[in-house]
C-alpha cells in the first residue's frame, strides 16, 4: 500500500485554487509532496489513442513546463497524460497525478511505474477516493473537474469527439481557466476536438513559451544550437539560418523535402520554440 494522507476541505493545506470551484471534492487523499497542491501548475490533457505528432507535442510541452518552473496536472491516463508527464520528469520537473480511483487501485495499471516514477522525484498523487477504491463509471469524469481546479491553465494535445479531455476543458471553462489547444490537421479524428475548441474560443497553442508567458511565467532561456534537432529539423534550420529567414518555398527548395514533410517539420519546430513565422517567412526564434 501507499502512505496516503487525507486532507479536509476546511484544512489549510486544501488548495485554494480547488476550494473556490463550483463542488469541490470533500477531501483529498493524497500521496507524495502535499505542498505541490498550491504550487503553479498548468494541466495538460488529451487523447488516449494519440498519434507520433500529438505524443511529441505533450513530450514537448511537458518539458517546456517544467523547464519555466511550472509543475504539470494530468489525469496519468494512457497516451497524452502519461507523456506530458514524462516530458516533465525527463526535465527533472514535478507532477501531479489525479485519479479516478483510490491511489492503491490505481487505474490504468500500465502507467502504475509511471506514477511512481514522479512520486520519486517528488511529485504528487492525488483522488477524491479512500485508497482501496476502485474505479467507477462516473468517477473518471468526475476527476477532470479537479485537474482543471488544480490548474492556472489548461492544454488539450489531442481529444476526439468522445473524449473525455473535452468534458475536461468544459470545466476549465466553467471555472474561468484558460484552454489551450493544439492545432491539428481538420481530417484527422483526432484532432477534431481541439480544432473545435478552438473554433469555440480555445486560444490555439502554437509556441510554447507564449502560453508560458501568457500565464506570466518566464520561460527559461534556451540555445538554438543546443536543441536536440533530429536530422531533417537541423536542415530545415541551416537553410532558415543561412537565409537570414526563408519562405516555406525556399525551404522546400534548400532541403529538398515535400510540401506536406516541410510543413510538418516547421510546425512543429514552432512548437519547440525553434523558429517563428511573420509575414510569410520563417525565422529562427530569438
Amino acid at each position: 500500500m501507499i502512505e496516503t494522507v487525507k486532507i479536509d476541505i476546511d484544512s489549510v493545506e486544501y488548495p485554494a485554487r480547488l476550494r473556490e470551484i463550483h463542488n469541490p471534492p470533500a477531501q483529498l487523499y493524497c500521496a507524495g509532496n502535499i505542498s505541490l497542491l498550491n504550487e503553479r501548475s498548468v494541466g495538460v490533457v488529451g487523447a488516449r489513442k494519440n498519434t507520433v505528432y500529438g505524443k511529441n507535442v505533450a513530450l514537448m510541452i511537458g518539458t517546456r513546463l517544467a523547464e519555466s518552473g511550472m509543475v504539470v496536472t494530468s489525469g496519468l491516463a494512457l497516451g497524452i497524460d502519461g507523456y506530458s508527464h514524462e516530458g516533465a520528469l525527463e526535465a527533472d520537473g514535478k507532477v501531479i497525478g489525479v485519479l479516478g480511483s483510490g491511489i492503491d487501485h490505481m487505474t490504468p495499471q500500465r502507467n502504475r511505474s509511471l506514477m511512481m516514477r514522479g512520486l520519486d522525484k517528488g511529485g504528487l498523487v492525488v483522488s477524491e477516493y479512500p485508497p482501496e477504491t476502485e474505479g467507477f463509471k462516473s468517477s473518471f469524469p468526475a476527476r477532470n473537474r479537479i485537474i482543471s481546479g488544480l490548474s492556472e491553465a489548461l492544454v488539450v494535445v489531442e481529444a476526439g469527439l468522445d473524449s473525455g479531455s473535452l468534458i475536461t476543458a468544459k470545466y476549465a471553462t466553467e471555472q474561468g481557466r484558460t484552454v489551450y489547444a493544439v492545432p491539428g490537421n481538420i481530417n484527422s479524428q483526432t484532432s477534431i476536438g481541439c480544432n473545435l475548441l478552438i473554433r469555440d474560443g480555445a486560444i490555439p497553442l502554437i509556441i510554447i513559451d507564449d502560453m508560458i508567458r501568457d500565464i506570466g511565467a518566464m520561460p527559461k532561456k534556451t540555445s538554438i544550437v543546443n536543441n536536440d534537432l533530429d536530422p531533417d529539423e537541423r536542415r530545415i534550420f541551416d537553410v532558415v539560418r543561412q537565409m537570414s529567414g526563408a519562405t516555406m518555398e525556399e525551404i522546400i527548395s534548400g532541403t529538398g523535402f515535400s510540401p506536406g514533410l516541410a510543413n510538418s517539420l516547421v510546425t512543429v519546430m514552432e512548437i519547440k520554440g525553434i523558429v517563428e513565422s511573420y509575414a510569410g517567412r520563417i525565422y529562427l526564434s530569438r
